[in-house]
């Protein structure tokens, strides 16, 4: 297994954990600092997600407040928040729903994003989905190919894994572009319909752009493993049959 006892591995794993903790560091401390500080307008998150809907006129989709749990970057729900494209449902964490703070307006009006994506069939976020079945299925499956093909010395079987992983990497970077309008669309949606004052402004690019950080952190991990197994199974760059 060229895995272990590898340099270049065990540098690339540092690498991705170190630039992978900063980033949900950096959410994290940016979100409790905002999420303390309440916005001039004193909508709520729930509040904000119905009047951006409202204003959109997208009339399907429900916003609703999800119950406490634990999520990858915090415990009781926080940043928990979602939109659900088969239910049509905006879910906010208790905190972002029942809240006026920077913070809160700022995630609501990003998850209303993706549900007027959803709406207008933003091609981006249709070819995500698209990928969905086959990124899940190569995330689970293609090191099992890679690490089968190199014990029964079957090249096909190392291509066909590294191709899955490859839709997996795929499925992150297009990731980046539609969390990035998403949050776009909510920065110009809080400025324009005048729920945000130009002292709050600052305040919603900043959680905006640290989760933004979250996204690009995986999709280079993603990146750099792909490379990775590139360079160690000779596929960089040769050919074998």
């Amino acid at each position: 297994m060229f895995f272990y006892f590898d340099p270049l591995y065990l540098l690339m794993m540092l690498v991705t954990l170190a630039f992978s903790g900063w980033a949900t560091l950096r959410v994290k401390g940016t979100y409790k600092h905002y999420s303390q500080i309440a916005s001039q307008s004193r909508y709520t998150g729930g509040q904000i997600a119905e009047q951006i809907l409202q204003q959109q006129g997208i009339t399907d989709v429900r916003v609703e407040s999800i119950g406490a749990r634990r999520s990858l970057l915090g415990g009781d729900g926080i940043l928990s928040d979602h939109y659900d494209p088969r239910e049509k449902v905006v879910r906010l964490s208790p905190h972002v729903y029942q809240t006026a703070s920077i913070a809160a307006q700022a995630i609501a009006a990003h998850e209303v994003g993706h549900a007027v994506q959803h709406a207008t069939a933003y091609a981006p976020l249709r070819f995500r989905n698209a990928l969905v079945p086959m990124a899940n299925f190569g995330s689970q499956l293609s090191y099992l190919f890679i690490f089968l093909g190199l014990i029964i010395q079957t090249f096909a079987l190392v291509k066909l894994g590294i191709v899955l992983f490859g839709v997996a990497v795929l499925f992150q970077l297009v990731t980046l572009p539609v969390e990035f309008d998403a949050s776009a669309r909510a920065k110009q949606w809080l400025m324009s319909y005048g729920i945000v004052g130009a002292g709050d402004q600052r305040g919603v690019a900043a959680v905006l752009n640290a989760a933004a950080w979250t996204y690009v952190a995986a999709a280079a991990a993603a990146v750099l493993n792909l490379l990775y197994l590139l360079l160690r199974t000779g596929l960089f760059g040769n050919s074998r049959d």
